[in-house]
Order: structure tokens, then sequence, then C-alpha cells
């Protein structure tokens, strides 16, 4: 059975004290769930939020790190600092780093080695702006990312790897893709993987989706059959909110 997992994104938000009271409730109010519930706080709060977390059943998770082991790269944090402060999962090619940060296919390719060869687990983003939907283009510009980012990794690497497919249209927008069409695109990621790999490695991997999961739509998007869970940002910036998706899985 593929993992069900509900993983909230805080991006660029929260102070130490805001990120701690919000941890602190998600764990008061974590319902019995047999999905795997990650957050990923910002950098400066990773070590005080892994020690909130500790001996739970919420994993603190990252949401970035560079394909280098260590240098002269200002501002960024490496797999083994990340180690160090007991994080074992993070967010790669995530729809905004693509867009503000100029992440390209190969260098989120070097990232997912780096992380691999560490024993990190990796939640690799992937989806197509506004326009690519509008063109017809949108299984073109995914099918596209998970090769150029995922298909040199051997058969093995993939229990490693979680997919969150996400819309960009649909991020922080208030739109969501309708369950229909996020059924329709994860099955075809898959099938993608299908192709490559075989359907056994295909059937084991979790894909999540990211686009405006709310409370309120969150059970008819996981009812469908190859949604696996969610990468979940503002709705999980509020622990109520968070725990109801949670509990919809």
């Amino acid at each position: 059975m593929r993992k069900k997992i509900v993983a909230g994104n805080w991006k660029m938000n929260n102070d130490v004290k805001k990120s701690l009271a919000l941890i602190s409730e998600i764990l008061k109010k974590l319902p019995a769930s047999n999905a795997e519930v990650m957050v990923a706080p910002t950098f400066v709060n990773l070590i005080p939020t892994v020690e909130a977390a500790k001996g739970s059943k919420v994993e603190v998770i990252a949401q970035n790190m560079h394909f280098a082991e260590s240098g002269a790269y200002t501002g960024e944090i490496s797999a083994e600092m990340l180690l160090g402060v007991g994080v074992k999962t993070t967010i790669l090619g995530h729809s905004e780093r693509r867009a503000y940060f100029n992440e390209t296919d190969e260098s989120l390719a070097k990232k997912v080695d780096t992380a691999l060869k560490h024993g990190i687990r990796v939640v690799f983003c992937i989806g197509e702006e506004l326009a690519d939907r509008k063109a017809g283009k949108h299984f073109d510009v995914v099918g596209s990312q998970i090769k150029k980012g995922l298909f040199h990794l051997p058969a093995e690497a993939w229990k490693h790897i979680v997919l969150a497919y996400e819309p960009v249209w649909a991020i922080g927008t208030g739109e969501t893709a309708s369950p229909e069409q996020a059924q329709e695109i994860h099955a075809f990621i898959r099938k993608t993987i299908a192709d490559k790999y075989g359907k056994e490695v295909a059937e084991s991997v979790s894909i999540l989706y990211g686009g405006s999961v709310k409370p309120d739509n969150a059970k008819e998007i996981f009812a469908k059959a190859d949604v696996d869970g969610g990468l979940i940002g503002g709705a999980a910036l509020k622990a109520d909110d968070f725990i109801k998706i949670i509990e919809s899985i």
C-alpha cells in the first residue's frame, strides 16, 4: 500500500514563537491517522520545531536544500546541515523556487542526487503554469519535469521519492484543480513512471496534490484513486484547518 501523506509547507511565514505555537497546537489536536504528517518551517525555525515534535508522529522537514556538500554558497543549506539538526526529508523543486530563484530541471536533478546520497527523502514538486494549461501543454510540461529531474535515478531510488503535483495557477490563488483534473494528471504521472520503471515502482510512489487544498475540498480530492495526500500551503498555517485536512484522508 502507498503511504498517505499530508505535508504542511509553512513557506516564509512565522517567527520562532509562532512556529512553536503552531506545532504545539497541531500536536495537541493531532487525530489518530494512518497518514504520515509533515511540517516544513523556514530554516531558522527547524531546530526548535524538531525539538518540539520529537517523539511525536509529526515529521519536521526542510523547504529546500543545496546540491553542493559545502563551499562558497552564501545563504544556502547543505544535506549534512539538515541531518545535523535531525531533518531527514526535504522539499525540492517547489514552483516558487523554480519561478523566483531560477531553479532548473538540471539543478534539481543534482539536488536530488545529493539528498539521496545522504539518505534524505525527497518531496519532489512538479506542475504547470496557467499558460501551459490553457495551451493544453500541461501533460508535456509535467512529463518533462519528471523525466529531466528524476529519470536518471535507478529504480530502487524511488523508495525515497514522494511526488507533489502542484498546478502553479492554483497555488495561493484560491483556485483549485477539480478532483477530476487532479485525478487525470496524477494518473498520467503514475503512467509516466510505469512506462520507465514498471508498474510495481509506479504503484509504490506517493503522489500528493498541492494547490489551494482546504478543509472543504480535501476529502473529495483525496478520495481519487491516484491522489495520495496533499502538500498544503496556506491552510497549514492554521492548526484547525490543517487538522481537518488530516482528518479528510
